[in-house]
């Protein structure tokens, strides 16, 4: 069943350790067929240097398995609420990436101090705010996706495709499972960014307006120009 999208989100998966952004099995990739409604999701606690295609858990939109012998991702129920809430979304991305879960620790969303971000993000990526202690003992992980939906509510997930999760660390997500974990690494570098330029320069303000919309638009604007067509 979905054999291709299983062996996608096994390499984006594997993109992963690729690029830095996990030690261990810290991170899971998922993606969703919105024809069948059913998603393929990393399974929890499998190493990436001996996860196959075949470990990929397929779940529908209430969770239970319909194909994998493997228990899937702990974080399945945060991406579950996530598809749910964001029906632009096709891919998803957890990791616990220095850089970002530092300031997911610190409780601090990511400023937009320069272009680099602004190519991407429009505006800073939020910190949400901390779970309750009875959202963290009952549904821990799908409270999480719910704190997430609130943070964006009234706004464009697209427009801003990540967030931090406070005391935890980042989700990012996309039109797929590739694209979803291109913007993971975006996220990793303009945390190390804007933690060096606080460290330069603790005074240092964000980006001005007119920088943040020229290169955010020039790129996923109406009149957009950036790339070849």
């Amino acid at each position: 069943m979905l054999e291709e999208l299983k062996k996608k989100v096994l390499e984006a998966n594997l993109m992963l350790p690729e690029y830095g952004l996990v030690t261990f099995t810290w991170g899971n990739v998922s993606e969703i067929d919105r024809t069948s409604g059913l998603i393929a999701i990393k399974p929890s606690g499998v190493s990436y240097k001996t996860m196959t295609a075949d470990d990929i858990v397929i779940l529908d939109l209430e969770g239970n398995i319909v194909e994998g012998k493997l228990r899937p991702s702990s974080d399945a129920p945060t991406h579950i609420v996530l598809y749910k809430a964001f029906p632009e979304i096709g891919g998803i991305v957890h990791t616990h990436s220095s850089w970002a879960t530092s300031w997911a620790q610190a409780g601090e969303s990511i400023p937009c101090f320069g272009t680099t971000h602004a190519d991407y993000f429009y505006g800073p990526i939020p910190c949400a705010r901390p779970l309750t202690d009875d959202e963290i003992s009952t549904e821990y992980e799908k409270n999480t996706g719910y704190v997430i939906a609130d943070t964006f509510r009234g706004k464009d997930p697209m427009a801003v495709p990540a967030v931090l999760c406070a005391n935890h660390g980042p989700f990012a997500w996309g039109k797929d499972s590739f694209e979803a974990v291109h913007n993971a690494v975006v996220v990793e570098e303009v945390a190390k960014m804007a933690a060096r330029a606080l460290a330069i320069n603790p005074d240092a303000k964000p980006a001005p307006q007119s920088i943040m919309d020229k290169h955010y638009f020039r790129k996923h604007g109406a009149n957009a120009y950036y790339g070849q067509k």
